[in-house]
């Protein structure tokens, strides 16, 4: 008879095994491509001036306005200045502030806004009540103009005309709305998505398993039948009674020029890696002297990182926060905590705490904060990552000067109303088409815009 061969079963086995990961590992591809909550990129005009910092006011001085401009613009300067001891319908630090425009007239809430101690020196009967009721809490002075603080009285104005919406933990009006809608929504979309594709996984992994130890039966079925046949030649019994040899596939020539070619390329790939890692902190994580959580601050609390590092927009460094911001809070909450003792105890020796320094650049290079966070737009994420996530702050990204570099090559500048830019666009345009003018185009890669 003719030769009976199982090579055609073994290649049917290797054909299922092969469609069913390939099959996984689309799955997985998609389920990384799935969309997640991300910063919204850069158009070719790039971010906005400023866009991370306070607006500009749009309101005049001395009266509350519905202007959505005035509105907007107090909602980031009250959730930079403001929302770290005030909420609109709740008792934080201090009082809630709804209707505070109906409470007070806008030409006494000026004055207490920049410097309530002198008006509760001065003896102000309403000043002075307040005082006394939240335990004599001083709030800090604040630097904003009139037309400044006539945006964020809008802006509660606006805020206390919605109903209240309860959330866990306390969240009210705008922050609710963020909570419990865009954010819920998408870590919830999220959350599903990513459960269905765990579970599709398992399943098709299951499956796999089921038709591989199927299959294996039916081969040494197969084989069973086979042994039982008088008609074999002796090439099908050669193939029929053969063994898999390990010993015979480590004992090839190729096998071990194979792993012997591969063991280089790693010792070669890891030494590679340790030289270029020199004089790199990425990771660093050093321990602090106050067990400090930017997750519980920025995080669960939603501090906004300028309330502490109050010259991230307007200075070359972000500032390391004095003791006496941790006391506007820390004054009334927690204040039998060890960690926060540790802050009275720096107080009354008149030391600053020893705080270790994580982030730091080579004196040879030249950087600036608030040409990036003012200027440029750049969230704080984008250099310090998920800091809002770390409870103990870690250096996230490499501060290289190729990752510098390469930001600057691919970050686009918003050049729109800046007559500056006018002539610039136009040459770059012409010799560039469609490409985005970014950061590199106006010179962001040149030697000494770092180095001087």
């Amino acid at each position: 008879m003719n030769s009976i061969r199982l090579r055609p079963l073994s290649h049917f086995f290797l054909a299922l095994f092969l469609t069913f990961a390939a099959v996984g590992n689309s799955t997985a591809q998609q389920a990384d491509a799935a969309p997640v909550a991300t910063a919204p990129a850069a158009s070719k005009d790039g971010v906005t001036p400023g866009s991370t910092a306070a607006a500009a006011p749009a309101a005049a001085a001395g009266a509350t306005t519905g202007d959505a401009a005035a509105i907007s613009a107090g909602n980031a300067l009250f959730a930079q200045n403001c929302a770290q001891c005030h909420a609109i319908n709740d008792v934080v630090v201090g009082p809630a502030l709804k209707d505070i425009h109906k409470r007070r007239p806008i030409s006494w809430l000026i004055p207490w806004i920049k410097n309530s101690s002198k008006l509760v020196a001065s003896g102000d009967e309403y000043a002075v009540k307040i005082f006394n009721q939240y335990q004599k809490q001083q709030m800090p002075s604040f630097q904003l103009s009139d037309a400044e603080i006539t945006s964020i009285i809008s802006y509660v104005a606006a805020e206390s005309d919605k109903p209240a919406q309860a959330t866990a933990g306390g969240a009210t009006g705008d922050n609710a709305g963020k909570v419990d809608g865009q954010d819920a929504g998408a870590t919830a979309g999220a959350g599903t998505g990513s459960s269905t594709i765990d579970i599709l996984l398992i399943v098709l992994v299951v499956v796999l398993l089921v038709l591989v130890v199927t299959l294996v039966i039916i081969a040494n079925i197969m084989k069973d039948v086979l042994r039982g046949r008088k008609d074999l030649d002796g090439r099908d019994v050669e193939q029929l009674e053969s063994r898999f040899d390990l010993g015979k596939i480590y004992r090839s020539p190729v096998v071990r020029g194979l792993a012997l070619g591969l063991f280089v390329l790693v010792v070669l790939y890891e030494s590679v890696q340790g030289v270029m890692a020199i004089g790199l902190a990425q990771g660093y994580q050093p321990t602090q002297p106050i067990a400090f959580s930017h997750k519980l601050h920025a995080g669960e609390n939603q501090i906004n990182c300028s309330y502490c590092h109050t010259s991230v927009y307007k200075s070359k460094s972000a500032n390391i926060p004095s003791a006496n911001i941790c006391m506007n809070c820390h004054s009334q909450i927690k204040t039998e905590s060890p960690e926060i003792k540790k802050i009275y105890r720096a107080i009354e020796r008149k030391q600053p705490i020893q705080w270790v320094r994580i982030h730091n650049l080579p004196d040879l290079a030249y950087f600036n904060h608030s040409q990036h966070t003012q200027v440029g737009g750049i969230e704080c994420q984008t250099c310090h990552g998920p800091i809002q996530n770390m409870e103990v702050v870690y250096q996230y990204s490499p501060l290289t000067m190729g990752w510098c570099i390469n930001c600057h090559r691919e970050t686009p500048l918003n050049t729109k109303g800046n007559g500056y830019y006018n002539n610039l666009v136009k040459l770059h345009d012409k010799a560039n088409g469609a490409a985005p003018f970014t950061v590199s185009s106006n010179g962001g890669t040149e030697c000494s815009k770092c180095h001087y």
